[in-house]
This record gives C-alpha cells, sequence and structure tokens, in this order.
C-alpha cells in the first residue's frame, strides 16, 4: 500500500476524491443499470463495461499527473481547432440521438464520442493560457480581452444547437475564470447582458410563434416555461423523470436501504446517469448518499483551490481553478435537477454517472489539476529559480511578479 501510495504525485486528498467518487459510481450504477440488464442483456455486463471504463479513467489520472502543467498550454494552440472542427463535423453529420446531435462515432472502436466533452477541456487550457499572456493588456478591450472572448464565443456557439446547458456551463466557467485572471468587471457584465438578451429575445419569439424556433431551441423554451409556471404533467418523459426523482429522495430517507432494493431502478429513467444522484439518495440515504456525494466535491473545490492559490505559476493556478470549477459546477447542475431546483439539463455527475469518454475526459481534468498541484506539494518537482523564490519566500513574491509578468507569459506560450 505504501508502494502504491509512493507512487501517486501531488494532492493526495484530491486523488482519494476520485478514488471514492468511482467507487460510489461503480456501485450505484451496477444496483441502477438492474432493471435495464434484465430487458437487455445480463448485468454483468454493464458493470464489466463500466468497471473497464472508470478503470481506464483512473489510468488516465495517473497518465496525465506526471506531466508537466506547462506543456498543456502549448498543446491547447492546436487542440481549440481540432476542438472546432469536431465540433463543426458534429453539427454537421453527427449522430442524432434523442433529438440532438451531440456525437460522432469513432471507426474502429465503435464508440460514441461527445465532442462537446473534448472541447470544454481545451477551451478552458486555452483561456488559462491567453489570460497568462494578456495578463499585463486585460485593461483593454481590443488587446486583452477580445483575444480570449473570440474563441470561448466560438466553442460555445458551435456547442449551443445541440446542448444548450453544456454551452451555458462552459461559457459561465470561462467568464468567472476571466474575472478571476484580470479581466475588468465591465466587460465581464457586457458580455452577461448581451447573453441574457439575446436568449430574452429567443423567448420572446417562441411565445409569439413556436414555429419559428428550431426543434432543440423549443424543447429547451418548454422546459424552462413548465419549470417556471411549476406545472406537471406525466404526458412528457422530462416531467416523468422529474417526479420518479422526487419520490425516490423522499423514499430514500435519512439512513442507507439494503443494497438493490431502490425502486427507482425500475421506474426512473436513466437512473444511472442523468438521475443517479437521486438514485444513490434512495439506495445510500441522505446522510451517506446524498450529503456524502456533495461532502466529496466540496472537498475536491476546496483543495483545488488551494493548489491554485498556492501555485508559484499564474497559468498553473488558472488552471486549476478552471477544471475545479467546470466539475464541480456541473456536479452542482446535476444535484438541482435530481432535487427539482433547477429544469432538467442532461448533465452528468462527474465521474458517478454512468458513461464511456466523458469519464475519460472528466479524469484528464483532474490529472491536470494533480499535476498542478504536484508543483506545490512534491519536493523533487523542477520549478525554475524565479519560481522556487516566489514559492518559498513570500516576502519577495511581489517583486519576483512584477519582474516576471511578460516573461511568464512568454515561457508557457
Amino acid at each position: 500500500m505504501q508502494q502504491l501510495l509512493s507512487k501517486l504525485k501531488g494532492d493526495k486528498v484530491i486523488w482519494m476524491v476520485a478514488i471514492f467518487l468511482a467507487l460510489y459510481s461503480l456501485l450505484a450504477v451496477y444496483s441502477a443499470t438492474g432493471a435495464l440488464a434484465y430487458r437487455h442483456d445480463s448485468s454483468m455486463k454493464y458493470l464489466i463495461k463500466h468497471g473497464f471504463m472508470l478503470s481506464a479513467g483512473i489510468a488516465v489520472i495517473f497518465w496525465v499527473h506526471q506531466i508537466k502543467f506547462k506543456y498543456f498550454s502549448r498543446m491547447s494552440q492546436v487542440l481549440i481547432w481540432v476542438a472546432a472542427g469536431l465540433l463543426l463535423v458534429t453539427l454537421l453529420f453527427g449522430l442524432n440521438i434523442n433529438g440532438a446531435s451531440r456525437w460522432i462515432k469513432i471507426p474502429i472502436i465503435n464508440q460514441n464520442f461527445q465532442t462537446s466533452d473534448f472541447a470544454k477541456i481545451v477551451l478552458i487550457m486555452y483561456v488559462a493560457r491567453v489570460l497568462t499572456i494578456k495578463r499585463a493588456k486585460l485593461h483593454s478591450f481590443k488587446e486583452g480581452v477580445l483575444p480570449i472572448l473570440i474563441p470561448v464565443l466560438g466553442i460555445c456557439l458551435l456547442i449551443f444547437p445541440a446542448n444548450f446547458s453544456t454551452a451555458v456551463l462552459l461559457g459561465g466557467v470561462c467568464l468567472l475564470l476571466m474575472f478571476i485572471g484580470g479581466v475588468h468587471i465591465k466587460h465581464i457584465s457586457a458580455v452577461i447582458g448581451s447573453a441574457v438578451l439575446g436568449l430574452v429575445l429567443m423567448f420572446t419569439v417562441y411565445k409569439i410563434n413556436p414555429e419559428l424556433v428550431p426543434g432543440r431551441a423549443s424543447t429547451w423554451m418548454s422546459r424552462i416555461e413548465m419549470f417556471s409556471s411549476g406545472e406537471s404533467s406525466s404526458a412528457t418523459a422530462t416531467d416523468y423523470q422529474t417526479e420518479e426523482a422526487k419520490a425516490a429522495i423522499y423514499r430514500g430517507g435519512i439512513f442507507p436501504s439494503p443494497p438493490g432494493t431502490a425502486h427507482a431502478r425500475n421506474s426512473m429513467p436513466h437512473a444511472y446517469s442523468d438521475m443517479i444522484y437521486a438514485f444513490i439518495i434512495e439506495e445510500y440515504g441522505s446522510i451517506f448518499g446524498g450529503l456524502g456525494i456533495l461532502m466529496l466535491y466540496l472537498i475536491f473545490f476546496y483543495r483545488s483551490i488551494r493548489i491554485a492559490i498556492k501555485c508559484p505559476r499564474h497559468f498553473g493556478g488558472l488552471l486549476a481553478l478552471g477544471f475545479s470549477m467546470l466539475l464541480v459546477f456541473q456536479a452542482f447542475i446535476n444535484m438541482a435537477v435530481s432535487v427539482n431546483i433547477i429544469p432538467v439539463t442532461g448533465q452528468p455527475l462527474p465521474l458517478v454517472s454512468m458513461g464511456g469518454t466523458s469519464i475519460l475526459f472528466t479524469c484528464f481534468a483532474i490529472g491536470v489539476i494533480l499535476s498542478v498541484s504536484r508543483s506545490v506539494y512534491d519536493e523533487d518537482y523542477e520549478l525554475d529559480p524565479t519560481a522556487k523564490e516566489r514559492l518559498t519566500n513570500p516576502i519577495k513574491k511581489k517583486k519576483a511578479e512584477k519582474s516576471t509578468k511578460e516573461e511568464e507569459g512568454h515561457a508557457y506560450a
């Protein structure tokens, strides 16, 4: 055991959180797919497949956390164009599942691949890179903010037609990261105001003439309208799913039930993915299940913030913050849907919901955070002399930052 822990570099608490989330996922998905397995195949098939994806995800974390985080900056220069191209191909020729073109099929392994998962990772890396390089010019909208805003808007607009919630989540995280990185609040407010105005205009058009709004947009508008009005009807799958989730939480109580006894596995759609948080509460109770999962994400977020504050490099701190906000906010959205605080979005619970490539990209993000944490916690991590001085001598921190502001941006460019 000691030999295994010695090979895990970086923040050990984040490692433990990732392992506990994976264990929650393995147990919950195996139990939640009981009815699905009965209708289609043996339950062992889903357990083995999901267990393989989780094992591959842990391997991705281990591989990525050994890479020095500075290399992700230059990688993002190329990958941002790859992400845009894949999103465009998906939008035009992607697989249409449940009325949305979000996937393309990888030919050799015959695996569906949701390109927005890849684009989220790449965009966070790219925004952190440009914020680092342009940190001395962020007071200027044209020279500092626009070079960051253009790729953010481009990627989010390519995601938006098929996946509204992901586009809003990614755009919100990028704007928050820009604010933390030094972009003036007036520029952030202008972007948010424009986005809200566009959504209000789309909703107004829908109210006047629903036929003028494309299919997916009309689905979003109807969900928002029904949620805001408080009406529910079992006539739609969305309403039925929400009602079953609330019933599952009510049945869950405070303490765990015997494994495999949750009623939601037979009645609630997508109990193993979109609504897995409600299923976990029914199966494991509000304390061990609901509060336990929530605390794991909060601990993960807290440790990531500590890493960002202590990181000797501006780029590394922004990476840790960006990826932690992306994963934790996504988790909060999934939980909020399950307890009926916000309309149904289809966002999975990171590292817990059953998935394919989405698990791998989630683990990639965790691996990057652990890579950044190595510069803080590992004594054998190689730092340049300026970064060492900033990390070990806080008295000279401001002086070191002033003399290396431009040098740091170009070093990670």
